[in-house]
């Protein structure tokens, strides 16, 4: 514990308390129950994909299709039940099996034909948005069920949606899997050093492909909850939503070369954009200008950690 204080997530523990400081003078609703649940619904399908974007970047990859998943699960939804009177229930489960595909399409071209994560995620990137568009052109579908709505709007136990148990649920056990076995250590040793993962016996083309088919199922869960908060899908869904996400998860520690990285990185990250996105609400500052921070945030969350290298590789000599 004492490490970790000193570690890079001891400094992202402390940029939280002074950022929930600051907003809590700015506005003395910060801390209230309504705006802290406000503050994750608001953005709570990003942080879900960013809990298995963790588990991508520590094992050497990258998943730039992820936003583009989520409107394509969105958008099949919204297809299936307005357009083609399938059922709510049935239409969840297509949408849920179009992400398994497409994460494992990404997999195969990764693992079997050998091709950069980089190239294949940014050709479905555009890929998938393409059959999001194709699906629901410039049409707004809305008026889903009720109950599915209400899974994204209303309170499941007291004022706790449903989106943020599922947080909450993903969260834990996902880190027990990455802390506490022999899946998480593979992840570990894969995005270090791939031959001696190799060497060591592990099939890492295996291991690749199931995180890219678990990336892409968790993608099209969270562009359905989307659907369900804001009870309406449009070809734009998601969009733009991978920068937040590689951004928390980098800005959290996790190296975007792999082998390092963990899921208390990532949340005290994800506290971090969300705070910072709130507290920027509360000045009234627009969404293209929060959008630049963001991505500012993404460029130190880079530069910092090469930055630390470099310093101790000029002590050493």
């Amino acid at each position: 514990m004492i490490a970790r204080l000193k570690s890079w997530e001891g400094f992202l523990l402390l940029s939280l308390l002074v950022i929930i400081g600051i907003n809590t003078g700015m506005s003395p609703e910060f801390l209230t129950l309504g705006n802290q649940i406000n503050l994750f619904q608001l953005s709570i399908e990003k942080i879900i994909v960013a809990l298995v974007m963790t588990f991508i970047i520590i094992n050497g990859e990258i998943d730039l299709s992820v936003g583009s998943m989520m409107g394509l699960s969105a958008c099949a939804f919204g297809w299936m039940v307005k357009e083609q009177g399938v059922a709510a229930p049935a239409a969840i489960a297509i949408s849920l099996g179009i992400g398994v595909l497409g994460g494992a399409l990404n997999g195969w071209f990764i693992t079997r034909v050998g091709l950069p994560s980089l190239v294949v995620t940014l050709a479905t990137l555009i890929g998938f948005r393409g059959l999001a568009r194709v699906l629901v052109e410039d049409r707004g579908l809305t008026d889903f069920p009720d109950w599915f709505d209400a899974l994204g709007q209303k309170g499941l136990i007291g004022p706790l949606p449903f989106a943020l148990i599922a947080f909450a649920v993903l969260f834990i056990l996902l880190y027990i899997v990455l802390e506490r076995s022999g899946f998480g250590r593979k992840t570990q040793v894969i995005g270090t050093n791939r031959e001696v993962a190799e060497f060591a016996g592990i099939d890492t083309n295996r291991h690749k492909m199931i995180l890219f088919i678990a990336s892409g199922t968790i993608a099209a869960f969270a562009g359905l909850l989307y659907a369900a908060r804001v009870g309406a899908v449009r070809g734009d869904v998601a969009n733009g939503f991978e920068l937040d996400i590689i951004t928390i998860v980098l800005l959290g520690g996790v190296s975007i070369f792999g082998g390092t990285g963990s899921l208390i990185g990532t949340l005290l990250a994800i506290l971090i954009v969300l705070n910072i996105r709130n507290g920027m609400a509360l000045l009234n500052i627009t969404g293209h200008i929060q959008t630049g921070v963001i991505g500012l945030l993404l460029i130190a969350s880079v530069i910092v950690p090469r930055l630390k290298i470099g310093t101790g590789k000029e002590k050493a000599t």
